[in-house]
């Protein structure tokens, strides 16, 4: 497989995507079938998650990324929090993984759930970077947050704490959403300046469904520019209206993104392979050309 950061070699920005595992008691077909739509957009690679809400994955996590792996033949990158592991289940994981032959890991503390024990083998994402380099020979991916993460107490110590996490072996930088471009730039500056040299990815989330948005928007603290307020405010109870005006507002952001320069879009796809594509879609021929696409 091959590891995300060869991606970046290749003279174009890169393209991927992410998806979730269904929940338990949810159909697992709907998501395989989705997947299979996903392949044909082309992207670099895809993203699996990992205990979204602080709650531990089962091996959904793992088969999903296999799949997309060995069935679809897309490098895969499978999540990893560790807010509720020990480092003996870090460890069996990471020899799921090796079994399965993927090699790209996007390591997270993960959210705090109260209704589940947190555990101290690991404190932060740092830690559990630092363990995986310990314990195999994997590509590293971690996150980064252009407004600062919720429980950071300042902008500047968000940012060593970022720096602690390309030391420790991260070499790639998938961003939090975020709607206004502007900040995606004004973090990258400040990333360079501290030292950062990874490479960072911008990620998307396409507003197409305004209960789904609000939540996602109070749990991650993403400032809403003007225009969005504006869009979400007057389609609030037109969705297929919302539909379109954020599937528009989404390929504009990237659009602006590419045409300034960002080395790479990570598509928080929420499963839905029908907006994927309808961004892609309405993307001009200069931001199909920085992914190395042509447009029809």
């Amino acid at each position: 497989m091959k590891k995300i950061s060869s991606f970046f070699d290749c003279g174009r920005a890169v393209f991927s995507l992410e998806v979730f595992p269904p929940k338990k008691d949810g159909p697992a077909g709907k998501i395989y079938s989705a997947l299979r739509e996903l392949r044909e957009l082309r992207p670099d690679f895809i993203s699996v998650t990992y205990g979204a809400g602080g709650n531990p994955a089962d091996t959904s996590t793992l088969d999903m990324a296999s799949f997309v792996f060995k069935e679809l033949g897309v490098t895969s990158v499978a999540h990893l929090t560790c807010i509720a592991s020990t480092h003996a289940d870090v460890r069996r994981f990471l020899a799921q993984l090796r079994e399965r032959g993927i090699a790209n890991i996007l390591a997270l503390r993960g959210d705090v759930n109260p209704a589940l024990r947190r555990r101290t083998d690991f404190m932060n994402a740092v830690d559990l970077i630092r363990f995986v380099r310990e314990h195999g020979d994997f590509h590293l991916s971690a996150a980064c947050y252009p407004e600062g993460h919720a429980e950071a107490a300042s902008p500047a110590e968000d940012l060593r704490f970022l720096l602690a996490k390309t030391e420790a072996g991260a070499s790639h930088l998938i961003t939090q959403l975020f709607f206004d471009n502007s900040v995606f730039f004004d973090f990258e500056r400040r990333a360079r300046a501290v030292g950062i040299k990874a490479n960072i990815e911008a990620g998307i989330m396409p507003v197409v469904n305004a209960k789904q948005i609000t939540r996602i928007i109070s749990l991650c603290g993403a400032g809403v520019p003007p225009a969005l307020t504006k869009i979400m405010s007057r389609f609030e109870h037109e969705p297929d209206a919302l539909r379109e005006a954020g599937i528009d507002y989404a390929a504009a952001q990237i659009a602006g993104l590419l045409a300034n320069g960002a080395r790479g879009i990570h598509l928080y796809t929420m499963n839905d392979a029908a907006v994927a594509r309808e961004i892609l879609s309405r993307l001009p021929d200069e931001a199909l050309a920085r992914l190395g696409r042509r447009s029809g």
